[in-house]
């Protein structure tokens, strides 16, 4: 399904009854909303919530931005634009990775919508915390070769980011990767809108002073394993938000293992039920 928000269009799929609250999943950079299985989808929806996952901007379905730079703050108020198009006044946001930035993002902006806030394996823009790892950041920008090329080259590379970025504890089959990886790839395939999200992020720079501004109940979820947003990023999360609750999970990294699936649902009902709230 496709709405128009925030003068753009956002391909999004909505799970569960509308008179359950919401949850609005927001994905990480350079991924589409379908990294949020619907194994995932399902347990939030079984939990008795209405469920929203969708692509960000420049990637997956949703609108492109060839030669324009955007911020942040742009993206999160797409997020709001997803919920007015759909009559939403309220919702528990849950973000991942460079999701997790544009869900705090959000909630400082738009403190009003936001019942509660997950935090994964995100930070907080603070330069003084350790840097990814060399071998994390090689994988993450170094370009993979052209799939129109050498599709099966394409998709080693592909295999071994995820090997890299991926938690120790809980290593992904090489037949699911590359199943993912052929059924991301035929849906979009558009990795300069990756470049664009990736210099929002740099460009947002440091956002403690805002995050100290957060009153929504907050838990922050992080791997101790990250290699790519070391721990020290949720443990700076945690510490700029009021009350914030921090979740270290050993041998977690930065992926969402099935075996995890269970874990970050968790931590997205401890968040919620902070909130208090019975409706969206």
């Amino acid at each position: 399904m496709r709405a128009h928000a925030n003068g753009i269009e956002i391909e999004y799929e909505i799970m569960g009854d509308a008179q359950n609250p919401t949850i609005m999943l927001i994905m990480g950079l350079g991924v589409q909303m379908i990294r949020y299985p619907l194994a995932f989808y399902q347990l939030l929806v079984d939990k008795g919530f209405q469920v929203i996952r969708f692509d960000n901007r420049d990637v997956g379905l949703s609108t492109k931005f060839e030669g324009l730079t955007y911020t942040l703050g742009d993206m999160a108020t797409d997020v709001i634009g997803l919920m007015d198009a759909l009559d939403i006044s309220t919702a528990h946001i849950v973000g991942v990775s460079m999701g997790g930035h544009i869900a705090q993002v959000f909630t400082y902006m738009y403190p009003e919508r936001a019942l509660s806030l997950t935090s994964i394996m995100a930070s907080t823009g603070n330069p003084n915390l350790p840097p990814p790892t060399e071998a994390a950041l090689d994988a993450l920008l170094t370009a993979a070769p052209d799939p129109a090329v050498d599709m099966d080259a394409f998709i080693a590379n592909r295999i071994n980011l995820a090997r890299i970025l991926g938690s120790p504890a809980y290593p992904q089959d090489e037949t699911m990767l590359r199943e993912r990886t052929l059924i991301e790839y035929n849906r979009s395939f558009y990795p300069t809108g990756m470049a664009r999200q990736f210099n929002a992020i740099i460009s947002a720079g440091d956002r403690r002073e805002q995050l100290k501004a957060i009153a929504t109940p907050t838990v922050v979820l992080h791997g101790t394993e990250d290699p790519l947003v070391a721990l020290a990023g949720g443990q700076d999360t945690a510490n700029n938000i009021l009350n914030a609750e921090l979740i270290a999970v050993p041998g977690m990294g930065h992926d969402m293992p099935p075996e995890l699936y269970e874990t970050v649902v968790d931590a997205i009902m401890r968040a919620a039920k902070k909130s208090g709230a019975k409706n969206s």
